[in-house]
């Protein structure tokens, strides 16, 4: 590999898997210590085990991302293990059933808020203190969603809470740039995740139509993802903050 993030510690929310799993091991390749952290511990201890068993730097803890104190924990945890926190990938997120705007229950529109926007926040905050103790400089990305960049009828709530991400994201760009630490997202389109699956099976015939409306007429890889994450973590994206970079294939081209 390229040695994009040498020495880097990072760490990835969400890596379990999908999207996050397949950064944390792109991440490892590349040169980074790797803190995993999510729900779901049989996952973050696969992963982990194969960024190790292929010579990568990686370990992991639980983490809810619905829960403020586990998310400052879970950063705090990547220092203390490695002494200090140079990048974060905040990628975990939840989902909902699709329905309009109306029909979306209160305690969906709750548990998307407190997962896919409070968590964020929050750890996009306790990150940058980690940084500014240690490194001194840095990196954050937000995965963010095609789906905030427009009216999103099928899922309101999810891409309100995505749209605020992006806003988030440029606020804290303006807010930490003159201390050298870069804050910015990507948004991804269609890719090969449970995530897509699961819309596909609560939506039949979805994976089809979003192929149907990108222009290189495909699906995603999760790896594909993570890579402009890697990317705007790296130092080659040193002049690049405040962005929402769209990974999605030309689909709001």
């Amino acid at each position: 590999m390229t040695d994009l993030l040498h020495d880097k510690v990072a760490f990835v929310s969400g890596a379990g898997r999908g999207i996050g799993a397949a950064a944390a091991r792109l991440f490892a390749r590349e040169g980074a210590r790797v803190l995993l952290a999510a729900r779901t511990e049989h996952q973050l201890k696969a992963v982990t085990e194969e960024i190790r068993a292929a010579g990568g730097t990686a370990a992991y803890t639980v983490c809810d991302l619905a829960d403020p104190a586990a998310v400052r924990a879970a950063v705090s945890r990547a220092v203390d293990l490695y002494g200090r926190l140079d990048v974060a990938f905040n990628n975990g997120a939840t989902i909902t059933p699709p329905g309009p705007v109306d029909q979306v229950p209160e305690t969906d529109f709750d548990l998307l808020y407190e997962v896919n926007l409070r968590g964020v926040w929050v750890a996009m905050s306790a990150q940058v203190a980690a940084i500014r103790a240690t490194a001194g400089a840095g990196a954050v990305v937000n995965n963010s969603s095609v789906g905030s960049l427009t009216g999103n009828p099928a899922l309101p709530a999810y891409g309100a809470m995505k749209r605020a991400v992006n806003s988030l994201t440029e606020s804290a760009a303006i807010t930490f740039g003159p201390e050298g630490i870069r804050v910015n997202a990507i948004a991804p389109g269609n890719t090969r995740t449970e995530m897509i699956g699961t819309w596909e099976s609560a939506s039949p015939g979805l994976t089809a139509r979003l192929i149907a409306a990108t222009p290189l007429g495909r699906q995603a890889e999760p790896e594909e993802i993570a890579q402009a994450a890697a990317w705007l973590l790296s130092d080659r994206a040193s002049f690049v903050t405040g962005v929402v970079l769209r990974v999605d294939g030309g689909a709001r081209a």
